[in-house]
């Protein structure tokens, strides 16, 4: 089994210490997002490899040395400034933690992720030809590997057309970002490619893959036997299947693009329900509750 830890919210720069407390019990328990009252509990013995998706891997640092887990990081790192990611971190502190990751897992386990791109008037594409130059800059020695995707169309997208102001991509937008990035990316020693996309931009110098692909965690595991993720993407996605321990509408960053969140009051709400104590991330556990162990 391999834990996404998360892509329903962002646990590292939010719950690490209620993750760090489950670690050190054993298990963790998961509510399903469309069945309340099932719950699934995970025993970390189960668990062969762990993804950290973040956007701020500053406050699991210092807990590293404790997870005897083969795992890998997934940081997100765009250039939107505060209209649109009111609450992440400076960006140049976030540059300074990815460095002091790599230094502590190793470079081949850190990956950054340039997701998602949009346009609009503010955000143009020679906007996003200098910042990713930089990025590659700043991170030469540091990232192997870099995923870009393209932003869709969700429902907190819809709601926030009038704050995003989305311009349509022309197809000379996807040949200046894909020869660009790709050499930028060459120069600075590092892959750039796109994971779940129709473009892929390979044409322009992307490199093919998957996010977390079954070569990747071979060489984290060991083993050969995960399932692709069938449920994502309507089998269109490659990637191995992974099981989230997240939960929706419970990240405090509010960008304004992200599929996870979509009701801000809500976000409010389920942190003032969080508990670093509770084996759920939100809430504890019921009377009613029906709890499954996954293996």
């Amino acid at each position: 089994m391999v834990l996404n830890v998360s892509g329903r919210t962002d646990i590292v720069a939010f719950y690490t210490d209620w993750f760090i407390n489950r670690y050190r019990d054993g298990y963790v328990d998961v509510r399903n997002p469309f069945y309340e009252k099932q719950v699934s509990r995970i025993y970390f013995q189960n668990v062969d490899a762990i993804v950290f998706c973040t956007k701020n891997p500053h406050p699991i640092l210092p807990y590293l040395n404790e997870i005897k887990i083969p795992i890998i990081f997934q940081v997100t790192l765009t250039p939107y400034k505060r209209d649109i990611e009111p609450g992440v971190s400076p960006k140049g502190q976030i540059i300074e933690d990815i460095k002091n990751l790599s230094k502590l897992i190793g470079k081949e386990n850190v990956w950054v992720r340039y997701d998602p791109i949009f346009i609009s008037p503010k955000y143009s594409i020679s906007y996003h030809v200098r910042a990713f130059q930089k990025l590659c800059r700043l991170l030469n020695g540091y990232v192997s590997h870099i995923i870009v995707s393209f932003l869709d169309d969700y429902k907190n997208v819809r709601k926030n057309l009038h704050v995003l102001n989305v311009l349509p991509f022309q197809e000379m937008d996807y040949q200046i970002i894909g020869k660009s990035f790709s050499e930028s990316a060459r120069k600075n020693g590092m892959t750039v490619q796109t994971c779940f996309e129709q473009r892929t931009l390979v044409e322009y110098g992307f490199q093919k893959g998957d996010c977390v692909s079954h070569e990747l965690i071979y060489k984290l595991t060991g083993k050969t036997n995960f399932k692709t993720w069938k449920a994502r993407g309507k089998g269109n996605c490659h990637c191995i299947e992974m099981v989230d321990i997240g939960a929706y509408n419970s990240c405090s960053h509010l960008c304004k693009y992200c599929y996870a969140n979509y009701d801000e009051r809500k976000v409010k709400y389920n942190r003032m329900k969080h508990d670093p104590s509770s084996s759920l991330l939100i809430g504890t556990l019921q009377f009613d509750d029906q709890i499954k162990i996954r293996k």
